[in-house]
C-alpha cells in the first residue's frame, strides 16, 4: 500500500468576541470556478451537492518539517499567514484515489494548532484556484457540525480542548 504523509493547520482567529478557524471549500473535480461564479452558482449547486469544509492541508515536500508543510499550506490555501502555537495530532486514514490508478492510500496527516498573523481570507492565487474554490472564516463551535470528515472534527475539537486550558491564547 502507498504511504502519504501531508501536514495541515487549524488557523485560530478572534472574530467578534468569538474564536473562528480558516476553513476551505475544495474544488470538485472537473470544476474550477472563479470566485465570483462561486456566488452566482450557490442556489443551483446547493440542492445537487453539498458543500465540502475542511482544514487546509498537503503533502509534505522533500526537506520540508512538517509544521512548516502546515504554515505554508494555508497560506497557499487560504490566504493567510499564521503562527505556529502547537502540534494537535496525527489523523491516519486509508483512501481509494479517485484518479490515475486507483491505488489505495495510506495516509497520515499531522495537525498544528496555530495563530492567525495577518492576511485576508481567500485571497489565494489563480493556480490554487484548481485545489481551493473558496475559503472562509468558519467559527470553531460549528466546526463539529459542518467540518466534512471526521477526523478534521476531531482536530477542531483538539482546538478547542487547548483553548478552554489555555485560555492566554
Amino acid at each position: 500500500m502507498i504511504r502519504e504523509f501531508s501536514a495541515g493547520g487549524v488557523v485560530l482567529r478572534r472574530m467578534s468576541g468569538a474564536w473562528r478557524i480558516a476553513v476551505i471549500e475544495p474544488q470538485r473535480e472537473g470544476s474550477v470556478t472563479a470566485p465570483s461564479q462561486v456566488a452566482a452558482s450557490k442556489g443551483r449547486s446547493a440542492a445537487k451537492e453539498k458543500t465540502v469544509l475542511a482544514l487546509p492541508k498537503g503533502l509534505i515536500d522533500p526537506g520540508e518539517k512538517p509544521e512548516e508543510t502546515a504554515l505554508r499550506e494555508v497560506h497557499e490555501e487560504t490566504g493567510v499567514t499564521a503562527t505556529l502555537i502547537r502540534k494537535l495530532m496525527d489523523s491516519k486514514y486509508v483512501y481509494v484515489r479517485s484518479w490515475g490508478d486507483k491505488q489505495r492510500v495510506f495516509k497520515v496527516v499531522s495537525f498544528y494548532l496555530l495563530r492567525y498573523q495577518s492576511g485576508r481570507i481567500d485571497d489565494v492565487s489563480s493556480d490554487m484556484r484548481v485545489e481551493v474554490r473558496r475559503a472562509l472564516w468558519l467559527p470553531l463551535d460549528d466546526a463539529f457540525t459542518k467540518l466534512s470528515y471526521g477526523g478534521e472534527r476531531q482536530v477542531a475539537r483538539k482546538a478547542q480542548e487547548y483553548l478552554e486550558s489555555h485560555p492566554e491564547v
